[in-house]
């Protein structure tokens, strides 16, 4: 059995990092849900929740340093005053607070795979005559399973209504944790934009 363990570090940038790598398939996109009956046009004003930026589920035990809060908040930041809101610093001074949170959950990712053999692959073209003959050869090339243990992340930002003391937007991203991102603030400021692209602006 091959056995591939993938390094984990906590940053959110190892999720986010994740939404914009250039790979084979799309970035996940966010999954957004919102009160129906909330009237959001009276809100001008938004500030960081005092609790924001918690983490939880199997993360809980791991650190993210104060330079990666910031870089998320920064992003975060930004995105909602493109959008027409104007941040402040006071909590109790804003219309409506955001506030996010990382939630881990570790995997373990097992597949097998028929080998196949050389032998096996050029003697099956004969199925016509023996239309077993693949089957069979392919058993005897074996099987390789691997493993792999990862950590799936799930990202959640919420926009908070002071008065009604409950989330009134939330949008969703999920993602398996890397340990390869840049660290550069624009990969923190696109993560951002896409996850917070629904977000109602002034």
């Amino acid at each position: 059995m091959n056995i591939a363990k993938y390094p984990l570090r906590l940053a959110l940038l190892a999720l986010l990092g994740t939404f914009i790598t250039a790979c084979a398939s799309a970035p996940p996109e966010p999954t957004v849900d919102f009160k129906s009956d909330y009237d959001f046009s009276p809100n001008k004003t938004i500030s960081f929740m005092p609790n924001s930026g918690q983490v939880s589920g199997d993360l809980s035990g791991r650190y993210i340093s104060d330079i990666t809060r910031d870089r998320i908040d920064l992003a975060i930041r930004q995105v909602a005053e493109a959008k027409g809101y104007q941040f402040v610093d006071d909590a109790q001074q804003a219309d409506v607070l955001l506030t996010w949170h990382l939630v881990g959950q570790d995997k373990t990712d097992v597949r097998t795979t028929n080998t196949g053999s050389s032998y096996g692959a050029s003697y099956g073209r004969y199925g016509a005559y023996n239309r077993h003959s693949m089957y069979s050869c392919w058993s005897c090339g074996g099987t390789e399973t691997t493993v792999r243990q990862y950590t799936q992340g799930t990202f959640i930002v919420d926009l908070i209504d002071p008065e009604l003391q409950q989330s009134v937007w939330r949008s969703v991203i999920e993602s398996k944790l890397k340990d390869n991102a840049s660290q550069e603030q624009a990969t923190y400021d696109q993560a951002a934009n896409r996850i917070l692209a629904a977000l109602p602006g002034v």
